[in-house]
C-alpha cells in the first residue's frame, strides 16, 4: 500500500514539474521580445521558432525631410509600422537600419551617405549574419524612396551564388478604395517627399518630432529644370526638381490622417509577414535553381 502511495505521489509530482515548466515555456514564449535587440541568448531559439526562422529588416535613411521633420523620418516612420505589424504577427525585428541609397541628398545637412561599396556589403553581411544565427528568410521592408532600385538589384542578386536563405522585398499593395479615401481628405496637390501625407504620419505617433510653424520656411514646389529634356533618366534628377529635398506642402498635415495611413500599412504588413513565415516554395524553387545552375546543360 506504502509502495503504491509512493509511486502516486511520485507520478504527481512529475505531472506538477511538468505542468509547471510548460506553462513556464508558454509564457516564454508569449512574452518574447519582437526587437532583436532586446532579446537574450537565451530567449532566442524560442524566437526563432516562433518567428518560423524570418527577420524582418525595416530600411530607412538619414537625410533632410523639408524644414519640419526630423532628420529619420524614413526610419523612425518604417519602424513604427513594423513594430506595430509584429505585435499582430510574431516576427524578429532587426535593430534600426539606416543604411541606404541618398547620394542625391548630400548637399542637405545632416545626410548620411555611405559609399555604394559598404551601401552593398552592409546588406549582405547583415543577411550572412542573420543565416548564420538561424534565421532562413530575411523580409526586407523599405520606407526610403532612394532604396526602390538598389533594392530590386539586391534582391536579384542573391542569385549570384547558392545560399541557405532566401530574402524577400516587401512590395506594399496598391488599393484603390483605400487611395480614394485618402484623396478625399488630402487637402495638397502633390506629395512626393515630406509633404502632407508624411507629416500626417509621423504626426499620429509621434507628434513631438514634427514642426508645422516651420513648413513654409521653404518651397517644395517642382523647379522643372530638367523639362529641356525627355526619355533620358540622369542621376541629378531630384535635385533638379527639389533643389531643398522637400516635395509637396505638409501644411494641411492632421494626426487623424496619419492614423489611417498607419492602420491601414500595419494590416497589410501583417499580412505579409503571415504569408512568408508560412512559405516553403519560395526556398524550395531557389534550392533546385542552385542544383540546375552548377551543371545547365545536363538532362535531368
Amino acid at each position: 500500500m506504502k509502495a503504491k502511495a509512493s509511486f502516486t505521489l511520485t507520478l504527481f509530482l512529475v505531472f506538477f514539474v511538468f505542468v509547471h515548466i510548460k506553462a513556464g515555456d508558454d509564457a516564454m514564449i508569449n512574452d518574447l521580445p519582437i526587437q532583436y535587440e532586446e532579446l537574450t541568448a537565451t530567449d532566442f531559439p524560442v524566437a526563432l521558432k516562433k518567428a518560423s526562422k524570418t527577420c524582418l529588416i525595416p530600411m530607412g535613411i538619414m537625410e533632410k525631410h523639408g524644414p519640419h521633420l526630423p532628420i529619420g523620418t524614413d526610419l523612425i516612420n518604417i519602424r513604427a509600422i513594423a513594430l506595430a505589424a509584429a505585435e499582430r504577427e510574431y516576427v524578429v525585428v532587426f535593430p534600426p537600419y539606416f543604411v541606404g541609397q541618398i547620394f542625391e541628398a548630400k548637399h542637405q545637412p545632416g545626410t548620411i551617405a555611405y559609399s555604394h561599396e559598404l551601401i552593398w556589403n552592409f546588406l549582405q553581411e547583415t543577411c550572412d549574419e542573420l543565416a548564420r544565427n538561424g534565421f532562413e528568410k530575411i523580409l526586407l521592408v523599405n520606407g526610403h524612396g532612394g532604396n526602390n532600385r538598389f533594392l530590386d538589384y539586391f534582391c536579384q542578386a542573391q542569385l549570384e551564388k547558392e545560399r541557405d536563405y532566401v530574402v524577400y522585398l516587401y512590395r506594399e499593395p496598391q488599393d484603390e478604395a483605400f487611395e480614394k479615401k485618402i484623396q478625399q481628405k488630402q487637402k495638397s496637390g502633390f506629395d512626393y517627399h515630406g509633404g502632407e501625407l508624411e507629416t500626417s504620419l509621423m504626426m499620429a505617433h509621434r507628434p513631438e518630432l514634427v514642426r508645422l510653424n516651420f513648413v513654409t520656411k521653404e518651397s517644395g514646389q517642382d523647379q522643372h529644370r530638367l523639362d529641356n529634356l525627355s526619355n533620358v533618366w540622369t542621376g541629378i534628377w531630384w535635385y533638379a526638381r527639389f533643389p531643398n529635398h522637400y516635395a509637396g506642402d505638409a501644411s494641411p498635415a492632421n494626426a487623424d490622417l496619419g492614423k489611417m495611413i498607419l492602420e491601414h500599412r500595419v494590416q497589410l504588413l501583417a499580412k505579409t509577414i503571415k504569408q512568408v513565415k508560412s512559405d516553403q516554395k519560395t526556398s524550395q524553387l531557389q534550392k533546385a535553381f542552385f542544383e540546375k545552375s552548377k551543371t545547365p546543360r545536363r538532362k535531368k
